[in-house]
């Protein structure tokens, strides 16, 4: 059987780490899977799925770190006109920080539950901006 759940979030900042363990489990408990595995896929290329520890002191360090491998002010190609959009496009750094953090995360199914230790909290982060975005939670099993 498989169940896939569709997610809105709203980001407040440029930089947003907003936490979805509990919409994660919620899915999960509610799909009516006992064992198998659920994957959480961002459907965009500017943000990203993360697992670590909610923590801010973790936060800071997450953002501080990605922001020193990929400056938001860089020399970048992708900041030219786009006919397609319309517009001029200055997200690259959002592109390239998104390849480091990934786009999705999986883990087991078992006894109807989410399985993750306990440490382990779920992240969508925003990489680009105040926007309307959504993810896929899709839980996988018997």
């Amino acid at each position: 059987m498989v169940k896939l759940v569709e997610k809105q979030v709203m980001s407040k900042k440029e930089f947003d780490m907003i936490l979805i363990t509990d919409e994660v489990k919620k899915a999960v408990e509610e799909s009516g899977i006992t064992n198998g595995m659920v994957a959480v896929i961002t459907k965009h290329t500017t943000t990203s799925i993360m697992v670590n520890e909610s923590l801010p002191c973790v936060e800071k360090d997450i953002q501080a770190t990605l922001e020193r491998l990929v400056p938001t002010h860089g020399d970048y190609v992708h900041t030219h006109m786009l006919p397609t959009y319309g517009t001029c496009s200055g997200n690259s750094p959002g592109h390239l920080k998104s390849m480091l953090g990934g786009n999705h995360c999986i883990f087991p199914v078992i006894d109807g539950q989410l399985y993750c230790g306990g440490a382990q909290d779920i992240y969508f982060v925003e990489l680009d901006g105040l926007q309307i975005r959504k993810y896929m939670i899709e839980i996988m099993g018997e």
